[in-house]
């Protein structure tokens, strides 16, 4: 019989179940399935208020086999370090526990506590699925929403620049730092598992686009989640503190986009999405000088 990449590579055991409420096409969803494969049973995730809130499946059943703490949007990060610091005090050392949030509920309403729990090198595993808005509570605008995407609070399209998370992470000179995306689960995986192994605070930014927030079709989340990569807008990337230094390197997926002439014109991206149906020639220009800001940025570790 023919191996397959799950044989291979990949845990079989799903610890998402079907019969979970997420949109069809949902970025997020298919991200989490991967980093609990990653993870394993033994894992407890604290979750902000946001779509994953919901996508639990109706209460009182639940579709995701570990144990859930729902929070408020500031806290998750708070919660996750106490519960943490509660688990070693009982002598179960060995059980994960992971935040799980979208930008809202980390990047911007709970990033006191993420900072703090950085800050204070928490041994806790954050990840931001980032669909780039406030989706569960309407497609308001975030600090992560780029330039030029319609939501319910930027009609005309927002104005500036999308908040660089993963770079305000490394700053705090934490042990590990990676972002992933929905579109390359094996990418996502792998650091999902390096990360497990690492003591000590951890952060994964994950590209997660979200159909209905974003205005395609729900059969076209890979493609879109792939042409971020490919456009060179998301770059995939690890960090990790060692006794020797930060060991920087940018990952597979990413490593033919350093050249911008093999990236994919920035339009193949944009156009596939309504929320850029309006977008004007100056906000396309900033994303693309935002896309040569991060390059210009990684590159300053690879030398």
């Amino acid at each position: 019989m023919t191996k397959t990449i799950y044989d291979e590579l990949i845990e079989r055991e799903d610890l998402v179940l079907p019969g979970n409420t997420s949109c069809p096409g949902c970025g997020s969803i298919l991200a989490l399935r991967y980093v609990l494969k990653a993870l394993g049973k033994d894992t407890i995730i604290v979750i902000p208020a946001s779509c994953s809130s919901v996508y639990q499946a109706i209460f009182p059943y639940s579709s995701i086999k570990v144990h859930i703490f729902n929070t408020a949007f500031a806290s998750a990060a708070a919660v996750a370090s106490g519960l943490k610091h509660a688990l070693v005090a009982k002598g179960y050392d060995d059980v994960n526990v992971l935040v799980w949030g979208g930008d809202g509920g980390l990047i911007d309403i709970g990033f006191a506590t993420v900072s703090g729990a950085a800050e204070r090198n928490e041994d806790i595993i954050v990840a931001v699925y980032d669909n780039e808005a406030y989706m569960n509570t309407g497609i308001q605008r975030s600090g992560s929403t780029p330039p030029g995407a319609i939501t319910t609070t930027t009609y005309a399209g927002k104005s500036e620049e999308k908040k660089p998370m993963p770079y305000l992470m490394l700053l705090h000179g934490v042990p590990y730092v990676a972002t992933a995306s929905s579109g390359y689960p094996l990418d996502l995986y792998q650091k999902v598992k390096k990360a497990r192994n690492i003591h000590g605070f951890r952060f994964l930014h994950i590209f997660a686009p979200c159909p209905p927030g974003w205005r395609f079709d729900d059969s076209k989340t890979v493609t879109v989640a792939k042409l971020a990569v490919e456009t060179g807008y998301w770059i995939l990337w690890e960090a990790e503190q060692t006794d020797h230094g930060l060991n920087f390197s940018i990952s597979g997926p990413s490593r033919p986009y350093i050249d911008p002439a093999r990236r994919k014109p920035l339009e193949d991206y944009l156009m596939l999405q309504g929320r850029f149906r309006d977008i004007s020639p100056e906000k396309i220009n900033l994303i693309k000088k935002y896309i040569d800001n991060q390059w210009e940025f990684i590159k300053r570790f690879l030398e």
